[in-house]
């Protein structure tokens, strides 16, 4: 069976992203009324931007990505 084997085109991998997206567009996207590609952008933009430095995620000990990620590259560097 093809879909038991890892690597690539695994429908695991897809997991992740579909997250992302359904978290984008609940928490931004159905909020506002995008009148246009340009406010649909920003919209966009600074819920990334809220998603990598503030919102708290479970499986990073409720820490943004950008703390987990900084934290561990400190730490690999001091090593």
């Amino acid at each position: 069976m093809l879909w038991l084997r890892g690597g690539r085109g695994r429908y695991l991998d897809n997991i992740f992203i579909e997250r992302l997206w359904r978290s984008l567009k609940q928490e931004a996207v159905y909020l506002h009324e995008l009148q246009d590609g340009f406010q649909a952008k920003r919209v966009i933009k600074d819920w990334i931007s809220f998603y990598n430095t503030e919102r708290p995620h479970t499986a990073l000990d409720k820490r943004p990505p950008d703390d987990a990620f900084f934290d561990t590259e400190r730490s690999q560097k001091a090593a």
